[in-house]
């Protein structure tokens, strides 16, 4: 049996694939509702994915717009995280309680792949580092620590929170594997952690070049005189090159 939960719920088959397949639909639809595009797009009147590192990300957002639509943005990450799962546990409560924790983490890749490739914005979303370390707090608080504590320390310490992304991604397979030692928990667990890591491939790349951006408060640039703006006006070229660097 490829995992002991399944075998102890004794839940047929038929009945499994079923709510496995509801708990798939509504999880990756929840989460592609993507709140740095929906904000940006459509209260802003602008697209994150057109700024910065094209990604529809919480980080890439508070770059380029700051403000407090971002906690709208922190929000709309976390609640459908929370509803994805809860709604996976009400599932896995009406077939057997040995369900629930295979559900949660089923519920939360669908909805972390929702997150990253949303059929609703052209399959191009964000990385899901808030998604999914909602999801963790929801499972259990040794995963949490795990990968929370990794993250923050990291992240806090270097200000690359691409750094703190990757451990998320690396060391949740392994505390999965570690605390529920079930095999399709932890098969579930390493597809995240391979999706998150792959999702931060170019963060990767950048780290070891050395070019990667650290994270800082979000401060809006002044916008210069008008007879400042005759006299330094760019190439738009060279105008996307310093909005890089500032």
């Amino acid at each position: 049996m490829i995992s002991h939960m399944i075998q102890q719920s004794g839940v047929t088959w038929g009945w499994l694939a079923l709510a496995a397949l509801g708990t798939a639909v509504v999880s990756y639809f929840l989460g592609c509702f993507n709140g740095s595009v929906v904000v940006s797009r459509y209260i802003l009147r602008d697209d994150v994915r057109t700024h910065g590192s094209g990604n529809a990300g919480l980080t890439n957002f508070y770059r380029t717009f700051g403000g407090p639509l971002t906690a709208v943005v922190i929000l709309s990450d976390v609640l459908k995280a929370v509803i994805a799962v809860l709604f996976s546990s009400w599932i896995a409560s009406l077939l057997s309680p040995e369900l629930t924790v295979l559900g949660k983490y089923w519920s939360g890749l669908f909805c972390l792949l929702g997150h990253m490739f949303p059929c609703t914005f052209q399959f191009r979303g964000g990385k899901g580092i808030l998604s999914g370390g909602t999801i963790a707090l929801m499972l259990d608080w040794r995963v949490a620590l795990v990968v929370w504590g990794g993250f923050l320390i990291l992240a806090i310490a270097t200000r690359y929170v691409s750094l703190g992304s990757c451990w998320a991604g690396v060391s949740f397979p392994f505390v999965s594997g570690f605390v529920y030692q079930d095999t399709l928990v932890t098969l579930l667990s390493v597809i995240v952690g391979v999706l998150i890591v792959w999702k931060h491939r170019g963060n990767i790349v950048r780290l070891v070049n050395g070019t990667e951006s650290k994270f800082t408060l979000h401060k809006k640039t002044a916008q210069p005189e008008p007879a400042q703006a005759e006299t330094q006006e760019l190439e738009p070229e060279e105008q996307a090159d310093v909005e890089d660097h500032t």
